[in-house]
């Protein structure tokens, strides 16, 4: 759980930046090697989902683009992007906190990461402060609705 708390202080910080309330950070050997929060609209970058930006960061900070023996905790279930690109990354295993019914690519819609076609497999565990998560959500898509 402590990991998750980090991942939603950087979701905090994405609403603050007015970006959809999604944290992520990457930790190795029981320490976090990198976090990030979206930016997809402040950079303009449909790819500056928080799970990509934190395992862009931890490549650079491992000097490897194998994410071998690392853990990414997110507060959102990655979409087919990041799912995606955390089998790609050989990305050892992911935790997400709330279920994305409509996207998500970790036993929602699809489970991309257990898929027996692709080359790597990470394996994944759902619902780690499942209610903080999805309450950050609702909140900030509320707040927009007005």
């Amino acid at each position: 759980m402590e990991y998750m708390r980090v991942a939603l202080e950087e979701a905090r910080q994405a609403a603050a930046e007015g970006e959809i309330p999604v944290g992520a950070v990457i930790v190795k050997d029981g320490a976090v090697i990198a976090k990030a929060h979206n930016r997809r609209e402040n950079d303009h970058d449909p790819t500056a989902h928080a799970e990509m930006l934190a395992m862009r960061e931890a490549a650079r900070i491992l000097g490897d683009w194998r994410l071998r023996g690392c853990t990414l905790y997110v507060t959102l279930e990655p979409c087919p992007m990041c799912a995606g690109a955390m089998v790609m990354s050989q990305l050892s295993g992911c935790v997400y906190g709330a279920a994305d019914e409509k996207q998500g690519c970790c036993g929602s819609v699809y489970d991309l990461p257990a898929d027996p076609a692709l080359a790597g497999q990470t394996k994944w565990q759902s619902g780690v402060m499942a209610e903080d998560c999805g309450e950050m959500m609702r909140t900030f898509f509320a707040g927009r609705r007005g």
